[in-house]
């Protein structure tokens, strides 16, 4: 009997540990990976993300992934990446509404585009300015307003239902991640903000 090389099984194990699979495996198309990236999928859908970011537990059990973003640029603390898939059967403008209503109105900027990826169709809206940050458990609704910060979160409509990326923090953190982010769900690079505010 042929015997495996060690080399060829140190490198085939290597192989498998590099993509990291949370809940169920997809079926479908996936976004291109790069070098010093890693795949993570979430139930239905897969994500390419950098290696840098590190993958956390959800901090609540609406999260299906969470990960933490290095911070940059001064900023005092890393920003955070969400996926789930609860959206309470609200439509697309609901849900814009209420991700608008996580920012206060005053100096709000507000953009949002949407198309077509390979995970489905897609609305990704960018929002900047002051934050009210979730604080404690969800159900008590709590709130600090934090200047300064910026949200990206994508609605990502998939053949097996719908799903959310957020990406969320203080400005220049969010804001280096931002390219990232848009490679994460396999978006193309942005185009001329649309301001809507």
């Amino acid at each position: 009997m042929k015997k495996v090389s060690p080399v060829w099984t140190v490198t085939l194990v290597g192989a498998l540990l590099s993509t990291i699979t949370i809940g169920d495996c997809l079926h479908g198309d996936e976004p291109a990976q790069d070098a010093g990236t890693k795949q993570v999928k979430v139930r239905d859908i897969t994500l390419v993300v950098p290696a840098a970011w590190k993958s956390q537990p959800p901090s609540n059990n609406l999260r299906l992934a969470q990960f933490e973003i290095p911070a940059v640029g001064g900023d005092q603390e890393p920003a955070e990446l969400s996926v789930f898939n609860f959206g309470g059967g609200a439509t697309v403008e609901q849900q814009i509404d209420r991700w608008k209503g996580q920012f206060l109105p005053e100096k709000r900027v507000f953009s949002k585009e949407q198309g077509k990826i390979a995970l489905g169709e897609y609305v990704l809206v960018d929002l900047s300015g002051t934050y009210k940050k979730s604080i404690g458990p969800p159900v008590l609704r709590k709130t600090v307003a934090v200047p300064g910060s910026r949200m990206m979160i994508a609605m990502i409509g998939t053949a097996k239902g719908t799903y959310f990326v957020k990406l969320v923090g203080l400005q220049a953190t969010v804001s280096a991640a931002a390219t990232d982010f848009r490679k994460s769900i396999g978006a193309p690079e942005k185009k001329p903000a649309e301001a809507e505010e």
